[in-house]
């Protein structure tokens, strides 16, 4: 990768710590892109951070949809914070290195709030799909206690079904380079310095993609399967469009985070390509969360008018939201009914 890299790769003899690479080979670009990573975390933290206090604040946000909203602004924030810290420092000084231990940290939490989203992403479609399909069933089926069941799931698949990768990464014995070309610790990334039998872990991550991301991928794409025969059903141009424009931001992002993970994991190791691999890592890492903000800003009507408008409410998630206060809800109720609106 040339000189500047060749440096870099001779700072750290450890056998206890590696060294990341980052975007040394762009040693051109290296103040663009730190400002250019610094000023995309901001962006993150801030729009992210008015989704969260728009939801909470508002009591016409108080509504399955926006506290699933609510939960996606906040993994996103912790999203980007696992890594974009790291890759700031690491345009900063030209390199670093990172111990075993944060090492498997980072992976641990990377992977936690990965599986996350899936699920949360994939709750997000169902509760669109019952919004849809099933109108007139919505407050008995999406009730206070589902949808908060159906968080706590999300959160708790992420956080316990990363412990086997990890463990099984703190098994491996690797050889005398210590060098991650990454910018951050990614599982396929270290897998690539191991000396020692790596069939185990290859199974483990097999297995883990199929339950834990290709299954919600196609749970979210046979929701909106549903959802688009359902809508196409309806008489009224009009109503159409509006019942796709309350899905048209998630399918949004959903298509962005599954697009760019499948352009990284879903492909044989032998296309492996590191280059390639960090210009994706970037996009789902820091491009999608400054995004989901604006795109849900965008596109839900009702967040933008909190927004523009600046108000501000206390109060608690309703039970089930109450017709005159989610006005998405009862224009989904009237297109699904078939109402010219």
């Amino acid at each position: 990768m040339g000189k500047r890299v060749d440096e870099i790769f001779q700072k750290n003899d450890s056998s206890t710590s590696f060294t990341l690479v980052g975007f040394a080979e762009f040693p051109q670009l290296r103040y663009l892109l730190l400002v250019s990573f610094y000023l995309m975390y901001i962006l993150t933290l801030i729009g992210n951070a008015a989704i969260v206090a728009s939801v909470l604040l508002n009591s016409p946000l108080h509504s399955p949809m926006y506290f699933f909203l609510c939960n996606l602004a906040f993994l996103d924030i912790f999203y980007s914070t696992v890594t974009l810290p790291q890759l700031i420092h690491l345009q900063i000084h030209d390199g670093g290195t990172i111990s075993f231990t944060s090492c498997l940290s980072q992976q641990y939490f990377y992977i936690s709030f990965a599986v996350c989203e899936y699920f949360l992403l994939a709750a997000m479609a169902y509760d669109r799909y019952v919004a849809i399909c099933q109108p007139l069933h919505y407050c008995m089926a999406m009730t206070r206690k589902v949808f908060m069941l159906l968080t706590k799931g999300c959160w708790s698949v992420g956080f316990v079904s990363s412990s086997l990768p990890v463990f099984f990464s703190s098994r491996l014995q690797f050889c005398s380079s210590k060098i991650i070309n990454h910018f951050f610790c990614d599982l396929t990334a270290l897998l690539k310095l191991a000396c020692s039998e790596t069939s185990n872990i290859q199974v483990v991550i097999f297995i883990e993609s199929i339950l834990l991301g290709l299954l919600p991928f196609l749970f979210t794409l046979a929701s909106y399967v549903s959802i688009v025969r359902t809508v196409l059903g309806i008489k009224s141009e009009n109503g159409r469009s509006k019942a796709f424009s309350t899905c048209a931001s998630h399918l949004t992002v959903v298509v962005l985070f599954y697009g760019s993970m499948i352009g990284v994991y879903m492909r044989p190791s032998s296309m492996y390509l590191p280059a390639h691999d960090k210009l994706f890592a970037v996009l789902y890492t820091t491009v999608i969360p400054m995004l989901n903000p604006v795109i849900y800003t965008l596109r839900t009507s009702e967040v933008r008018n909190v927004l523009m408008k600046g108000r501000s409410q206390w109060g608690l998630f309703y039970p089930e939201a109450p017709p005159e206060t989610n006005i998405s809800l009862c224009l989904i109720r009237e297109v699904a009914l078939g109402k010219d609106i």
